[in-house]
């Protein structure tokens, strides 16, 4: 349904950013920028032969920001780039922050200066609702910074997406071909799961149906006990169901939510999604 625009995937090299330039360059011009040199290679050599160029560039750099709006001028910007990894940020929390939060500033600052630009959407996670830890946090004030811009700023907030880089079920498979027990952090420990092709669906429906100012969520049923997931997958692969419980790393909470209190109140459904506006 997104036709004819010049589009740029921010963090284009990572599960969520490839797979979002995949879908996008079918029927649209597309930028993919991301400082994964080879990640960024492949991407663009699979999409060859499309309207599809790569740019090797950090976000924290505000004139490679601004030379990337200038030489491609973009009509859609989608940020994906960010660390995510909540323990290891644990330790370095100004990475988090110059990643997180300047680079992200650096991508909506030079966005405002462009008119052509029609829809801005920031990934965001869960992790956002109750900011426990140094990730969480960054990325809620990066929704904070977007929704407050107006008129086509939007966010769109994951749970724990499986099989994108470093995620549980890779860690896990990676366990199973080693040999080893799988590892869970807690018994008691649950989360909301979604899949890539929804993740990217989440966005793509936010470019379409969103004004300015939105978070969307999508619904995603009931939270999944992490143990109970682990040992099913033992049990699809033929395996003895042999856990080991590691216990919580700096960060980690044992559930998540998908909104607060707060914004449940003024949240509306549209279809599979969630839709929390802006709180004026």
């Amino acid at each position: 349904m997104i036709k004819n625009k010049r589009c740029i995937v921010f963090g284009g090299a990572g599960s969520i950013g490839s797979e979002l330039a995949r879908q996008l360059s079918l029927n649209n011009k597309v930028y993919v920028v991301d400082q994964n040199e080879s990640g960024l290679f492949d991407i663009v050599d699979e999409l060859k032969g499309k309207n599809v160029w790569g740019r090797v560039g950090d976000i924290r750099d505000y004139k490679t920001v601004h030379d990337i709006f200038d030489d491609f001028k973009p009509q859609i910007v989608v940020n994906c780039a960010a660390y995510k990894h909540v323990p290891l940020m644990e330790y370095t929390p100004l990475e988090a922050i110059q990643t997180n939060v300047l680079g992200h500033y650096n991508l909506v600052h030079v966005a405002k200066t462009w008119e052509c630009l029609e829809k801005f959407v920031f990934v965001s996670t869960d992790k956002a609702v109750s900011s426990n830890s140094i990730m969480g946090a960054t990325k809620r004030l990066g929704e904070i910074i977007t929704v407050n811009q107006g008129k086509g700023f939007m966010a769109v907030r994951f749970g724990n997406v499986m099989n994108s880089r470093g995620s549980l079920l890779t860690i896990w498979q990676r366990q199973i071909d080693k040999g080893e027990k799988l590892t869970v952090t807690d018994e008691r420990m649950e989360r909301y799961m979604m899949t890539i092709p929804e993740a990217v669906g989440l966005i793509i429906e936010a470019i379409q149906e969103a004004n300015g100012g939105e978070i969307f969520c999508l619904d995603m049923g009931n939270r999944v006990n992490i143990k109970e997931l682990a040992l099913g997958i033992l049990q699809k692969a033929g395996k003895p169901p042999e856990i080991n419980i590691v216990g919580l790393r700096p960060g980690e909470t044992l559930t998540e939510e998908l909104m607060s209190i707060e914004e449940k109140s003024r949240a509306i459904k549209r279809n599979n999604f969630w839709i929390i506006k802006k709180n004026d």
